[in-house]
Protein backbone atom coordinates (compact mmCIF):
# COMPACT_ATOMS: atom_id res chain seq x y z
CA UNK A 1 0.00 0.00 0.00
CA UNK A 2 2.76 2.37 0.98
CA UNK A 3 4.69 1.37 -2.13
CA UNK A 4 1.76 2.39 -4.36
CA UNK A 5 1.57 5.79 -2.68
CA UNK A 6 5.30 6.39 -3.23
CA UNK A 7 5.03 5.36 -6.89
CA UNK A 8 2.04 7.63 -7.46
CA UNK A 9 3.90 10.53 -5.80
CA UNK A 10 6.95 10.07 -8.01
CA UNK A 11 4.82 9.90 -11.14
CA UNK A 12 2.92 13.04 -10.24
CA UNK A 13 6.17 14.88 -9.39
CA UNK A 14 7.76 13.87 -12.63
CA UNK A 15 4.76 15.05 -14.59
CA UNK A 16 4.90 18.41 -12.83
CA UNK A 17 8.63 18.83 -13.51
CA UNK A 18 8.16 17.86 -17.14
CA UNK A 19 5.27 20.28 -17.46
CA UNK A 20 7.28 23.14 -15.99
CA UNK A 21 10.19 22.41 -18.29
CA UNK A 22 7.90 22.42 -21.30
CA UNK A 23 6.38 25.72 -20.27
CA UNK A 24 9.86 27.26 -19.81
CA UNK A 25 10.93 25.99 -23.22
CA UNK A 26 7.80 27.45 -24.85
CA UNK A 27 8.41 30.78 -23.09
CA UNK A 28 12.00 30.86 -24.32
CA UNK A 29 10.89 29.99 -27.85
CA UNK A 30 8.20 32.66 -27.92
CA UNK A 31 10.40 35.43 -26.38
CA UNK A 32 11.40 38.19 -28.88
CA UNK A 33 14.63 40.14 -28.33
CA UNK A 34 14.12 43.83 -29.20
CA UNK A 35 17.34 45.83 -29.82
CA UNK A 36 17.23 49.38 -28.56
CA UNK A 37 17.90 52.04 -31.23
CA UNK A 38 20.81 54.42 -30.59
CA UNK A 39 19.59 57.76 -29.32
CA UNK A 40 20.79 60.89 -31.11
CA UNK A 41 20.13 64.61 -31.11
CA UNK A 42 19.97 66.52 -34.37
CA UNK A 43 19.90 70.01 -35.83
CA UNK A 44 18.61 71.26 -39.16
CA UNK A 45 21.29 73.12 -41.10
CA UNK A 46 20.85 75.91 -43.62
CA UNK A 47 22.70 77.93 -46.20
CA UNK A 48 24.13 81.20 -44.87
CA UNK A 49 26.28 84.06 -46.13
CA UNK A 50 29.82 83.18 -45.07
CA UNK A 51 32.53 85.83 -45.14
CA UNK A 52 35.54 84.41 -46.93
CA UNK A 53 38.73 84.73 -44.90
CA UNK A 54 42.13 83.12 -44.90
CA UNK A 55 44.98 83.47 -42.43
CA UNK A 56 48.63 83.35 -43.47
CA UNK A 57 51.86 83.52 -41.50
CA UNK A 58 55.08 85.40 -42.06
CA UNK A 59 57.94 87.26 -40.40
CA UNK A 60 58.24 91.01 -39.92
CA UNK A 61 60.99 92.76 -41.90
CA UNK A 62 62.19 96.34 -42.03
CA UNK A 63 60.66 98.46 -44.78
CA UNK A 64 64.19 99.31 -45.91
CA UNK A 65 67.40 97.53 -44.88
CA UNK A 66 70.83 99.10 -45.33
CA UNK A 67 74.22 97.45 -44.78
CA UNK A 68 76.81 99.96 -43.58
CA UNK A 69 80.22 98.92 -44.91
CA UNK A 70 83.22 100.55 -46.64
CA UNK A 71 83.83 99.81 -50.30
CA UNK A 72 87.35 98.59 -49.56
CA UNK A 73 88.80 96.62 -46.61
CA UNK A 74 89.59 99.14 -43.87
CA UNK A 75 90.32 99.09 -40.15
CA UNK A 76 87.73 100.60 -37.80
CA UNK A 77 88.87 103.70 -35.86
CA UNK A 78 85.61 104.60 -34.07
CA UNK A 79 82.09 103.20 -33.69
CA UNK A 80 79.59 105.94 -32.92
CA UNK A 81 76.38 103.89 -32.43
CA UNK A 82 75.36 100.45 -31.21
CA UNK A 83 72.58 97.88 -31.62
CA UNK A 84 69.21 99.29 -30.61
CA UNK A 85 70.11 102.93 -31.33
CA UNK A 86 67.87 105.07 -33.50
CA UNK A 87 69.69 106.91 -36.25
CA UNK A 88 68.67 109.54 -38.77
CA UNK A 89 69.48 109.79 -42.45
CA UNK A 90 72.87 111.45 -42.89
CA UNK A 91 74.14 110.56 -39.41
CA UNK A 92 77.75 109.39 -39.08
CA UNK A 93 77.91 105.85 -37.71
CA UNK A 94 81.58 104.89 -37.88
CA UNK A 95 85.02 106.27 -38.74
CA UNK A 96 87.68 104.22 -40.47
CA UNK A 97 91.44 104.66 -40.20
CA UNK A 98 92.47 107.56 -42.46
CA UNK A 99 96.23 107.31 -42.68
CA UNK A 100 96.07 107.52 -46.47
CA UNK A 101 93.41 110.21 -46.49
CA UNK A 102 95.83 113.10 -45.83
CA UNK A 103 98.04 111.98 -48.69
CA UNK A 104 95.05 111.68 -51.02
CA UNK A 105 93.89 115.16 -49.95
CA UNK A 106 97.31 116.67 -50.61
CA UNK A 107 97.47 115.03 -54.03
CA UNK A 108 94.00 116.29 -54.86
CA UNK A 109 94.79 119.85 -53.73
CA UNK A 110 98.03 119.88 -55.76
CA UNK A 111 96.40 118.56 -58.93
CA UNK A 112 93.54 121.01 -58.52
CA UNK A 113 95.92 123.98 -58.27
CA UNK A 114 97.97 122.79 -61.27
CA UNK A 115 94.87 122.36 -63.41
CA UNK A 116 93.48 125.78 -62.45
CA UNK A 117 96.77 127.44 -63.52
CA UNK A 118 96.88 125.42 -66.74
CA UNK A 119 93.28 126.27 -67.46
CA UNK A 120 93.97 130.04 -67.17
CA UNK A 121 96.96 129.78 -69.48
CA UNK A 122 95.06 127.60 -71.97
CA UNK A 123 92.35 130.26 -72.30
CA UNK A 124 94.97 132.78 -73.55
CA UNK A 125 96.93 130.32 -75.66
CA UNK A 126 99.74 129.95 -73.16
CA UNK A 127 99.25 126.21 -72.62
CA UNK A 128 99.00 123.36 -75.09
CA UNK A 129 95.81 121.39 -75.35
CA UNK A 130 97.61 118.12 -74.68
CA UNK A 131 99.14 119.44 -71.42
CA UNK A 132 95.80 120.98 -70.42
CA UNK A 133 94.00 117.64 -70.94
CA UNK A 134 96.69 115.82 -68.95
CA UNK A 135 96.31 118.26 -66.05
CA UNK A 136 92.53 117.93 -66.17
CA UNK A 137 92.66 114.14 -66.10
CA UNK A 138 95.06 114.10 -63.14
CA UNK A 139 92.84 116.55 -61.27
CA UNK A 140 89.62 114.55 -61.89
CA UNK A 141 91.24 111.22 -60.92
CA UNK A 142 92.71 112.62 -57.70
CA UNK A 143 89.38 114.25 -56.85
CA UNK A 144 87.49 110.99 -57.34
CA UNK A 145 90.09 109.09 -55.29
CA UNK A 146 89.92 111.59 -52.44
CA UNK A 147 86.11 111.73 -52.39
CA UNK A 148 85.87 107.94 -52.46
CA UNK A 149 88.40 107.62 -49.63
CA UNK A 150 86.62 110.33 -47.65
CA UNK A 151 83.30 108.55 -48.13
CA UNK A 152 84.83 105.31 -46.89
CA UNK A 153 86.43 106.98 -43.88
CA UNK A 154 83.22 108.43 -42.44
CA UNK A 155 80.35 105.97 -42.88
CA UNK A 156 76.95 107.65 -43.07
CA UNK A 157 73.47 106.12 -42.73
CA UNK A 158 71.40 106.76 -45.88
CA UNK A 159 68.12 106.07 -44.03
CA UNK A 160 66.48 106.82 -40.70
CA UNK A 161 65.84 103.73 -38.65
CA UNK A 162 67.06 101.30 -36.01
CA UNK A 163 70.48 99.70 -35.73
CA UNK A 164 69.66 95.99 -35.68
CA UNK A 165 73.13 94.43 -35.98
CA UNK A 166 76.81 95.19 -35.28
CA UNK A 167 79.43 92.75 -36.54
CA UNK A 168 82.78 94.33 -35.55
CA UNK A 169 84.64 96.08 -32.72
CA UNK A 170 87.00 99.04 -32.84
CA UNK A 171 90.31 98.00 -34.40
CA UNK A 172 88.83 95.20 -36.49
CA UNK A 173 89.55 94.97 -40.20
CA UNK A 174 86.29 95.08 -42.15
CA UNK A 175 86.33 92.38 -44.82
CA UNK A 176 82.97 90.83 -45.75
CA UNK A 177 80.16 91.45 -43.28
CA UNK A 178 78.75 94.97 -42.85
CA UNK A 179 79.76 96.93 -39.76
CA UNK A 180 76.13 97.80 -39.00
CA UNK A 181 72.70 96.87 -40.32
CA UNK A 182 70.17 99.72 -40.19
CA UNK A 183 66.48 99.01 -40.76
CA UNK A 184 63.64 101.43 -41.33
CA UNK A 185 60.84 100.09 -39.10
CA UNK A 186 58.07 102.59 -39.72
CA UNK A 187 56.40 101.12 -41.65
CA UNK A 188 57.37 97.44 -41.62
CA UNK A 189 56.84 94.72 -44.22
CA UNK A 190 55.51 91.17 -43.99
CA UNK A 191 55.80 88.62 -46.79
CA UNK A 192 53.20 85.84 -47.01
CA UNK A 193 52.67 82.98 -49.46
CA UNK A 194 49.10 82.72 -50.74
CA UNK A 195 47.47 79.75 -52.49
CA UNK A 196 47.10 80.21 -56.24
CA UNK A 197 43.34 79.55 -55.93
CA UNK A 198 43.05 83.00 -54.31
CA UNK A 199 45.04 84.87 -56.96
CA UNK A 200 42.03 86.62 -58.47
CA UNK A 201 40.76 87.73 -55.04
CA UNK A 202 43.87 89.49 -53.75
CA UNK A 203 44.10 93.14 -54.80
CA UNK A 204 46.74 95.79 -54.20
CA UNK A 205 45.61 98.18 -51.45
CA UNK A 206 43.18 95.78 -49.74
CA UNK A 207 43.16 95.82 -45.93
CA UNK A 208 44.65 93.01 -43.84
CA UNK A 209 44.28 92.31 -40.11
CA UNK A 210 47.66 91.55 -38.53
CA UNK A 211 48.31 89.85 -35.18
CA UNK A 212 51.69 89.21 -33.57
CA UNK A 213 52.62 86.49 -31.09
CA UNK A 214 54.86 88.99 -29.28
CA UNK A 215 51.95 91.47 -28.87
CA UNK A 216 48.94 89.20 -28.24
CA UNK A 217 46.68 91.96 -26.91
CA UNK A 218 46.96 94.16 -29.98
CA UNK A 219 45.81 94.10 -33.58
CA UNK A 220 47.26 96.08 -36.45
CA UNK A 221 45.93 97.02 -39.87
CA UNK A 222 48.06 96.38 -42.91
CA UNK A 223 47.73 96.89 -46.65
CA UNK A 224 48.64 94.75 -49.63
CA UNK A 225 51.51 96.72 -51.15
CA UNK A 226 52.76 94.31 -53.81
CA UNK A 227 51.63 91.08 -55.49
CA UNK A 228 54.20 88.88 -57.20
CA UNK A 229 52.88 88.00 -60.68
CA UNK A 230 54.50 84.53 -60.71
CA UNK A 231 53.20 81.27 -59.22
CA UNK A 232 55.74 78.96 -57.59
CA UNK A 233 55.26 75.62 -59.42
CA UNK A 234 56.56 73.67 -56.41
CA UNK A 235 54.25 75.10 -53.73
CA UNK A 236 51.44 76.43 -55.99
CA UNK A 237 51.60 79.74 -54.11
CA UNK A 238 52.47 83.34 -54.92
CA UNK A 239 54.16 85.94 -52.70
CA UNK A 240 52.29 88.95 -51.32
CA UNK A 241 53.96 91.90 -49.58
CA UNK A 242 52.07 93.61 -46.76
CA UNK A 243 52.90 97.03 -45.31
CA UNK A 244 51.99 97.82 -41.68
CA UNK A 245 52.20 101.28 -40.07
CA UNK A 246 54.43 101.24 -36.97
CA UNK A 247 54.37 104.76 -35.60
CA UNK A 248 55.13 103.67 -32.02
CA UNK A 249 57.74 101.18 -33.27
CA UNK A 250 56.16 98.38 -31.24
CA UNK A 251 56.59 95.94 -34.12
CA UNK A 252 60.16 94.70 -34.42
CA UNK A 253 61.89 92.90 -37.31
CA UNK A 254 61.78 89.13 -36.91
CA UNK A 255 58.44 88.98 -35.07
CA UNK A 256 56.09 86.15 -36.09
CA UNK A 257 52.92 87.52 -37.68
CA UNK A 258 49.49 86.20 -38.69
CA UNK A 259 47.71 88.06 -41.46
CA UNK A 260 43.97 87.55 -42.02
CA UNK A 261 42.55 88.58 -45.38
CA UNK A 262 38.85 88.91 -46.27
CA UNK A 263 37.72 88.71 -49.88
CA UNK A 264 33.92 88.84 -50.06
CA UNK A 265 31.27 86.30 -49.06
CA UNK A 266 29.52 83.29 -50.53
CA UNK A 267 26.52 81.16 -49.65
CA UNK A 268 27.28 77.77 -48.11
CA UNK A 269 25.78 75.39 -45.57
CA UNK A 270 26.92 76.06 -42.00
CA UNK A 271 26.96 73.19 -39.46
CA UNK A 272 27.74 72.96 -35.72
CA UNK A 273 31.27 71.73 -35.10
CA UNK A 274 29.76 68.93 -32.94
CA UNK A 275 28.33 67.37 -36.08
CA UNK A 276 31.73 66.81 -37.71
CA UNK A 277 33.34 63.38 -37.23
CA UNK A 278 36.97 62.69 -38.13
CA UNK A 279 37.78 59.30 -39.62
CA UNK A 280 40.50 57.57 -37.65
CA UNK A 281 43.79 57.31 -39.50
CA UNK A 282 42.97 59.90 -42.16
CA UNK A 283 42.19 63.55 -42.58
CA UNK A 284 38.69 62.90 -43.94
CA UNK A 285 35.68 64.47 -42.21
CA UNK A 286 32.15 63.02 -42.11
CA UNK A 287 28.68 64.01 -40.94
CA UNK A 288 25.75 61.72 -40.11
CA UNK A 289 22.58 62.93 -41.85
CA UNK A 290 19.19 61.73 -40.58
CA UNK A 291 16.98 60.42 -43.41
CA UNK A 292 13.17 60.41 -43.64
CA UNK A 293 13.03 56.67 -42.89
CA UNK A 294 14.77 57.13 -39.53
CA UNK A 295 18.18 55.87 -40.63
CA UNK A 296 21.41 57.82 -40.81
CA UNK A 297 23.72 58.29 -43.77
CA UNK A 298 27.48 58.65 -43.24
CA UNK A 299 28.48 61.43 -45.65
CA UNK A 300 31.97 62.70 -46.40
CA UNK A 301 32.18 66.51 -46.33
CA UNK A 302 34.62 69.19 -47.45
CA UNK A 303 34.98 71.91 -44.84
CA UNK A 304 35.65 75.59 -45.42
CA UNK A 305 36.51 78.09 -42.69
CA UNK A 306 35.76 77.64 -39.01
CA UNK A 307 33.68 80.28 -37.26
CA UNK A 308 33.84 79.83 -33.47
CA UNK A 309 31.69 76.70 -32.88
CA UNK A 310 30.57 76.27 -36.50
CA UNK A 311 32.04 75.08 -39.80
CA UNK A 312 31.38 76.17 -43.35
CA UNK A 313 30.67 73.09 -45.49
CA UNK A 314 31.69 73.30 -49.14
CA UNK A 315 30.22 69.94 -50.15
CA UNK A 316 28.55 66.83 -48.72
CA UNK A 317 25.58 68.38 -46.89
CA UNK A 318 22.58 70.16 -48.41
CA UNK A 319 20.43 73.06 -47.27
CA UNK A 320 17.75 71.80 -44.85
CA UNK A 321 19.50 68.52 -43.97
CA UNK A 322 19.03 67.24 -40.43
CA UNK A 323 22.46 66.36 -39.05
CA UNK A 324 23.39 64.38 -35.93
CA UNK A 325 25.15 66.52 -33.30
CA UNK A 326 25.46 63.96 -30.46
CA UNK A 327 25.48 60.19 -30.11
CA UNK A 328 27.69 59.52 -33.13
CA UNK A 329 29.90 57.00 -31.30
CA UNK A 330 27.18 54.32 -31.45
CA UNK A 331 26.32 54.88 -35.11
CA UNK A 332 27.23 53.30 -38.40
CA UNK A 333 26.08 53.95 -41.94
CA UNK A 334 22.43 53.00 -42.60
CA UNK A 335 21.49 52.23 -38.97
CA UNK A 336 18.05 53.19 -37.61
CA UNK A 337 18.16 55.69 -34.74
CA UNK A 338 15.87 57.29 -32.20
CA UNK A 339 15.86 61.04 -32.23
CA UNK A 340 15.61 62.71 -28.82
CA UNK A 341 15.31 66.31 -27.85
Amino acid sequence: MKMNVIVKTLIVGGVCVASMACQSKKSAETAVVVEEKPKVTTEVVNVQDVEQQSTFTGNVEGFAVNNITPQQPRRIARLLVDVGDHVRAGQKLAEMENSALAQAKAQYDNNKANFERADELYKFGGESKANWESMKTAYEVSKLTYENMLENTSLISPISGLVTARNYDVGDMVVASPIFVVQQINPVKIYINVSESLYSYIKKGMSVDVELDALPEKKFEGKVSRITPLIDPQTRTFEVELTVANGKEEIKPGMYARATMSYGSRKNVVVPDRAVVKMMGSGDRFIYVLKADGTVSYQKVELGRRMNDKFEVLSGVADGDEVVVSGQSALKNGIAVERVK
